[in-house]
């Protein structure tokens, strides 16, 4: 029972910190979209704050036992590549 609800634990922290970092691109696609150029300050500083904020949801989750250190850089690591196709395209745009 008790490793089972480690189990649950342990996927539904996986989940949010994977929904955040949408939510980051998300947020960061709008912003590209309708805002700003990826060369605005403004767009730096959204997206060094949302990305800091993920790092330290990931560490957390990390340092409760809910989430290995490697699944949690692969997330940050992931949506760092997502985010630099998107730059890459508005850039040619």
């Amino acid at each position: 029972m008790a490793s089972e609800m480690i189990i649950d634990h342990k996927e539904k922290a996986n989940a949010l910190l994977k929904a955040d970092a949408d939510k980051i691109l998300k947020l960061i696609k709008v912003q590209m979209d309708n805002l700003t150029m990826p060369q605005c300050p403004l767009y730096e500083e959204v997206l060094d704050t949302q990305m800091f904020g993920l790092s330290r949801e990931i560490d957390f989750a990390v340092r409760l036992g809910l989430i290995d250190e490697k699944d949690g850089k692969a997330i940050l690591d992931k949506l760092e590549k997502e985010l630099s196709i998107l730059h890459d395209a508005s850039v040619r745009k």
